[in-house]
């Protein structure tokens, strides 16, 4: 079945994807810890695989595991565990990459609401939990039993107390609805030739994600990918440019390219051949297109706040 000519779905099969699968690592190719694995995608098996990133390698860590929820990803298929099997399952993934993160690095672990109740704890046994962000998905299934699950949790933690946060490069774009004026001059907002606005400090709930969709080119088949906006936020936040980005479940790699668009380096791990393939094609376009939907001149713009 042929697409839309607007639908820009990245999801190319293997087969035709191939000369961007052979542009990753593969396990086989690290036998023992590797110096500088810069800017590159690893195609293997995550538990295999951490040990041979050094340690202190990645100032931030941006973890997106498997929910723990029943869910094919391309082929291969995630089941629903017991709550103390994904328990298990999770002081592993901890357990393997904690070494790879610098002594003030910070670490972001993304979960739906279930999930993030263990997670959560577990991360309190490594790090020093800052804050959880919940942020709007809108997308979710309706329940006649139930609510609607249209929200998830990102945790923000931290190895020491000494970490990267830069707030003013994180600040959202708001129209100012009741502007007002201290001696005719704007108080604490000002006047573009698109209105009147108001740069904010970011809370720990964020409603202006979207949700990647068919028309936009960051997205991908991929089941569960997360929004380059929603990475840019968390990438800006507490990295700076040069540093490096370490995603364990790199997916279809939105965190790579993100990483890649912002001037940072970036390791990723992804066990799935297509979703490598489909991550290296965004790193491709990447070069020539480095736009982040909703993040423009430096702020974050609310959804359909621009004219």
């Amino acid at each position: 079945m042929n697409k839309s000519p607007k639908n820009k779905t990245i999801d190319t099969e293997i087969n035709a994807g191939r000369e961007y699968l052979d542009r990753c690592l593969r396990i086989g190719d690290v036998k023992e810890p590797v110096r500088d694995l810069s800017d590159t995608i690893i195609c293997a098996d995550m538990f295999a695989t951490c040990k041979f990133i050094p340690a202190g390698s990645a100032d931030l860590m941006i973890v997106d595991p498997p929910y723990n929820l029943t869910k094919d990803y391309s082929g291969e298929s995630f089941r629903k565990m017991k709550p103390e099997e994904y328990e298990e399952y999770t002081r592993r993934w901890i357990d393997a990459t904690s070494h790879v993160l610098k002594e003030n690095g910070s670490v972001y672990v993304c979960c739906d609401w279930e999930s993030s109740l263990i997670i959560g704890k577990l991360l309190s046994e490594h790090y020093t939990v800052r804050n959880r962000i919940t942020w709007q998905r809108e997308k979710g299934r309706g329940s006649d039993s139930n609510w609607k699950n249209s929200m998830e949790d990102i945790w923000f933690a931290t190895k020491s107390d000494e970490y990267t946060f830069n707030i003013d490069d994180v600040k959202i774009r708001r129209k100012v609805i009741a502007p007002y004026r201290n001696e005719g001059e704007p108080k604490d907002w000002e006047e573009t030739e698109n209105g009147k606005y108001r740069n904010t400090h970011p809370s720990n709930f964020w409603d202006d994600i979207t949700v990647p969709f068919w028309s936009m080119a960051e997205n991908t088949a991929h089941p569960a990918q997360k929004p380059e906006k929603l990475m840019a936020k968390l990438i800006l936040a507490s990295s700076v440019e040069g540093d490096l980005v370490f995603d364990p479940f790199a997916g279809s790699g939105s965190a790579c390219v993100t990483a890649k668009k912002l001037g940072r380096h970036f390791i990723g791990i992804e066990k799935n051949e297509r979703y490598c393939v489909w991550a290296q094609q965004r790193l491709e376009m990447a070069e020539k297109d480095r736009t982040i939907q909703g993040y423009e001149e430096g702020v974050f713009w609310e959804r359909n706040s621009r004219r």
